[in-house]
């Protein structure tokens, strides 16, 4: 016979404790402890409390294989012909994975893994998509926006995990999508939905339920304040794949990054352009970063920055004021602020700038992100372009590291990075001169190589 006990857990930090208290020990936090009825195992019997079926103690011998017996995977993918999204996933979505897609509300999650479905079921893969925010008529009405009000992937509105898992065992299908996993509860539960124990036993039995029928899951994630996925760490401990969307109301283009993935890279970048038609992929995306940039002015230069096998141009701009109120601001969008910091103490060290007196800000424009050093140098010239009213010639890209020492280090990738400067139309490059042999220039444009910040210093107009 069974045993059951009580135990209660913590929906701030998702600690387990023996009894009830005012105050989790652990985060601090008051009123957070849910009560929780956990059914115990039979003696005799292994129960996994995620399967619900006993296992005997007679399959174990089942259970273990030698590793050199196991057959390897060769892991086909489902192309879902929307290049973008395919190129951050490694090449397609692999059967039996989880893959997690957070972001802000209103970004485009839902539009893109409708997009998806639609696509994927117009291919003969059997779909469905699975709402616990919206009904079927939102749903509809969306997927009349993007053209595919005619597709055949299944739709249902259902937020009770249990009869969503029973719905997915009678339909065996290829691929499932529930928007968003944090609505949907486990009924005998006595937690909220979207707490931690009703988000964390959700993710956990679709997970195991993607394992054992081999079809490819994707979760809808919200994110907090900071901009992390919600919910306990664990959750994208268990997935296989966390890619994040990236971008604002105020552009028109998103970008969708991995920052995990298990069977691909995660310096893949997507890039699509939010539509009336949805999210379109975006084929040329430096175009799209430098469309407004003609001429080269003080404070504004090209960066060639690399994101996985992608090469993107972008404009990074600075601008030096007086500071008013005596205590200088330092504001960074798109780089890391840590590192225009570090960037401005080696120009006040190495290339007598007065900066204590300045409010600086370094932006990169479009909106895009960059977190490779690679836009040290770009970062250092614009901000000694806008306080010496000094411009680089028209036409000239840069990439490079600084050290502490104002010394240029090399950048990986040098060979792209010069290939996409070519093909848009710049005539230089301004390199470190520890990358120049392995470069060689493209037809047409010209390289200056540079030991140190000084040397890159005279390429100001």
């Amino acid at each position: 016979m069974a045993r059951k006990h009580t135990q209660f857990i913590c929906e701030n930090c998702g600690r387990v404790h023996a009894q009830w208290m005012g105050k989790c020990p652990d985060c601090g936090e008051w009123n957070s402890l849910v009560e929780q009825v956990v059914q115990g195992a039979a003696e005799d019997k292994h129960r996994p409390a995620i399967e619900g079926v006993p296992i005997g103690r007679e399959d174990s011998d089942e259970i273990l294989i030698p590793i050199s017996k196991v057959q390897p995977d060769s892991t086909r993918r489902y192309v879902t012909g929307i290049g973008e999204f395919d190129r951050v996933l490694g090449g397609g979505i692999v059967p039996g994975s989880a893959i997690l897609i957070g972001g802000d509300p209103g970004i485009g999650k839902s539009t893109l893994l409708l997009q998806v479905g639609h696509a994927l079921a117009t291919a003969g893969r059997k779909t469905i998509y699975i709402s616990s925010e919206e009904s079927l008529g939102q749903v509809r009405l969306r997927a009349a926006r993007l053209g595919g009000d005619r597709s055949s992937m299944l739709a249902a509105a259902q937020s009770n995990l249990d009869i969503i898992c029973n719905l997915l065992h009678n339909q065996r299908p290829e691929v499932v999508v529930v928007d968003s996993v944090q609505m949907v509860y486990r009924p005998d539960m006595t937690a909220a939905p979207g707490s931690v124990t009703q988000l964390r036993d959700a993710a956990a039995r679709l997970i195991w339920l993607a394992k054992r029928l081999n079809f490819a899951l994707l979760l809808v994630g919200h994110v907090t304040k900071e901009g992390a996925i919600a919910g306990p760490m664990i959750l994208e401990h268990l997935v296989d794949c966390v890619a994040y969307f990236e971008g604002d109301r105020f552009h028109t283009h998103r970008l969708v990054r991995a920052v995990k993935n298990r069977f691909g890279s995660t310096d893949e970048l997507g890039i699509f352009e939010m539509t009336d038609a949805g999210l379109l992929p975006v084929e040329d995306p430096s175009k799209l970063f430098l469309q407004n940039q003609k001429d080269s002015r003080p404070g504004s230069v090209i960066l060639a920055a690399c994101e996985g096998s992608r090469t993107l141009l972008v404009e990074v701009q600075a601008l030096c004021a007086q500071s008013v109120f005596g205590a200088a601001k330092r504001k960074a969008t798109g780089v890391d602020a840590g590192r225009v910091a570090m960037i401005l103490a080696v120009l006040e060290k190495h290339a007598q700038c007065v900066l204590g007196d300045q409010d600086v800000f370094v932006n990169v424009v479009g909106g895009v992100r960059v977190h490779e050093p690679a836009a040290d140098l770009a970062i250092a010239l614009a901000v000694l372009g806008t306080l010496t009213g000094r411009a680089l010639p028209t036409g000239v890209v840069v990439c490079g590291e600084l050290g502490l020492g104002a010394e240029l280090r090399p950048v990986h990738h040098q060979r792209q990075r010069l290939s996409e400067a070519a093909r848009v139309g710049f005539r230089g490059f301004i390199l470190p001169k520890s990358s120049s042999p392995a470069a060689k220039a493209p037809a047409g444009i010209d390289l200056f190589s540079c030991e140190s910040l000084e040397h890159a210093i005279r390429h100001l107009g």
